[in-house]
């Protein structure tokens, strides 16, 4: 479209990676920034008051990851389009991504062009994935069904830790198996709670179980 210019809303909890996306996409005549969100619930809430055309989705933030985050804007605004930039490389994670609606999946180091070229194609209404991503779609649709993991916006380490939630260990106990402090035990029991909107350990071991993350 000769002349439009690409709404875009920048959704990532590190300000200096937010501010330098800020100025490559300022740089180009055919896109602007309208606004930025440090976590996926502020992205859900921007995007229904400042109506971007396609939001820069990290998928690690806090308060709301970006998977639930895409569902939740997509399921408000379904003409908005997604595009994952993301440390995450994981299979699982860009199935989900894929499966809440984004329409590309790029990783962190992508260079000014690709960023530019990436958001383009998105918002035009293609799909785009660097280069390692596309490699590893390709292997997964030829390799058959993935099983999705239960909570994808979990850290590996959250994971860990929910595990050992559900069996019952207590958070020395979990410091203790996993070789880790019981600060970082209970940061991530706290990241755990948010990221699976529960209140504490018993509804996170119930959801955990529910998921079939452990049996009961």
């Amino acid at each position: 479209m000769s002349g439009r210019t690409w709404r875009v809303l920048i959704a990532d909890d590190h300000p200096v990676f937010r501010s330098g996306l800020r100025a490559i996409v300022d740089s180009s005549h055919d896109m602007t920034v309208v606004a930025e969100a440090e976590n996926g619930a502020e992205a859900v809430e921007m995007s229904a008051t400042h109506e971007p055309d396609l939001i820069l989705m990290d998928l690690h933030m806090p308060v709301l990851g970006g998977i639930e985050a895409t569902r939740r804007v997509l399921a408000h605004s379904p003409d908005v389009r997604v595009l994952v930039l993301t440390m995450i490389e994981r299979d699982d994670a860009v199935m989900a991504a894929m499966r809440a609606g984004a329409r590309g999946y790029l990783v962190k180091g992508s260079d000014r062009d690709e960023v530019l070229r990436g958001v383009r194609a998105v918002a035009a209404g293609d799909a785009i994935f660097s280069a390692g991503v596309a490699d590893r779609l390709a292997e997964l649709l030829t390799a058959g069904p993935v099983v999705p993991r239960a909570f994808p916006d979990l850290t590996d380490r959250e994971q860990q830790v929910l595990e050992q939630l559900a069996h019952g260990l207590t958070n020395s106990e979990i410091a203790s198996e996993l070789g880790i402090s019981l600060k970082t035990v209970r940061n991530n029991v706290s990241n755990i709670f948010t990221k699976l909107q529960v209140s504490g350990r018993a509804q996170a071991v119930v959801k955990a179980r529910d998921a079939g993350v452990v049996r009961p």
